[in-house]
């Protein structure tokens, strides 16, 4: 089934494509939740008018993770745990335990935009980055404490 996309699916498509996926996928998802919408003739002409508006949307989303990035670049985040012997952690800092760390700080920052190679085992600070959008990725600096 031919859908167009209202908004950007990450590994499927950027807003306004026009894009070929399984019927019941369209159907039960991307319909229902208004992600996307059928390709008919009448949604192929409001498609263009669509296009002007989804790229304005676009240009204000990149200047919003441009700023972001900006803020996270000067920004260092604290997160305190358990230590064993040896300044090894009891557990790991994941991107969980990051996002809860920004989100206190008023950051909102879902974890899938963490990227973490593995999983951090002991203290010390790291640079972690962060995917904001397709082209801005944010370098943060994370410290692992002592609790």
């Amino acid at each position: 089934m031919k859908v167009i996309l209202r908004e950007e699916i990450e590994k499927l498509g950027a807003a306004g494509e026009l894009i070929n996926v399984k019927d019941g996928y369209a159907r039960n998802f991307l319909i229902p939740r208004k992600l996307a919408v059928a390709a008919t003739t009448k949604n192929l002409k409001v498609l263009e008018h669509h296009k002007r508006t989804i790229e304005a949307q676009r240009k204000k989303y990149e200047k919003t993770a441009q700023q972001l990035r900006e803020k996270l670049e000067n920004f260092s985040c604290t997160i305190s745990k358990q230590v064993g012997e040896s300044e090894k952690l009891f557990g790991s800092v994941t991107s969980l335990d990051i996002e809860k760390a920004l989100r206190l700080e008023g950051f909102e920052i879902d974890k899938r935009q963490i990227v973490l190679e593995e999983p951090i085992k002991n203290l010390g600070v790291y640079t972690v980055n962060i995917k904001l959008s397709k082209e801005v990725t944010a370098p943060l600096k994370v410290w692992v404490v002592e609790k």
